[in-house]
């Protein structure tokens, strides 16, 4: 019985998560812990830790592009100034409201520093046609300057 109950909730996963997901959490409520798919279940609690992640260092790498467009962008810094400016300030109050709801996430952050970077100088280079050359190897600044509101380069 408990591996055909398995199977249905494996089954379900599969063909509809969303289902999948309001029916685990009517089980959960239900406290009906025996019928649950834990496998599934835990493996998307770490994707939740994973999908943090993944945002983190998507905001890291725009915030980058961003500082790199108005610092290295000459010939557009003037019709752009304004608009990339305000994409710098977004970016920063995004990365600390994911820090505010997830302090441990900081460490990450710091993990990811240089490739975010390195990551950013190929799309920006890309962007502008400038060549990565035009952009420093090591980043701008070190990340409590990056994320420092106060701060443009």
């Amino acid at each position: 019985m408990a591996k055909q109950l398995q199977q249905t909730n494996q089954k379900l996963y599969e063909t509809d998560y969303n289902l999948w997901v309001l029916d685990t959490v009517k089980k959960l409520k239900e406290q009906d812990f025996a019928a649950l798919d834990l496998e599934e279940l835990i493996d998307e609690i770490l994707d939740l830790s994973r999908r943090e992640k993944r945002k983190l260092e998507s905001l890291l790498t725009r915030l980058f592009e961003h500082l790199l467009k108005l610092q290295y962008w000459n010939s557009e810094r003037e019709r752009n100034q304004g608009h990339w400016q305000g994409e710098i300030r977004n970016f920063r109050i995004q990365i600390q409201r994911e820090l505010k709801a997830s302090p441990s996430l900081k460490r990450h952050l710091v993990d990811i520093f240089h490739d975010c970077y390195q990551d950013a100088r190929k799309i920006v280079a890309d962007k502008t046609q400038l060549s990565l050359e035009t952009f420093p190897e090591t980043p701008l600044a070190e990340l409590e300057k990056v994320l420092d509101e106060n701060w443009l380069p």
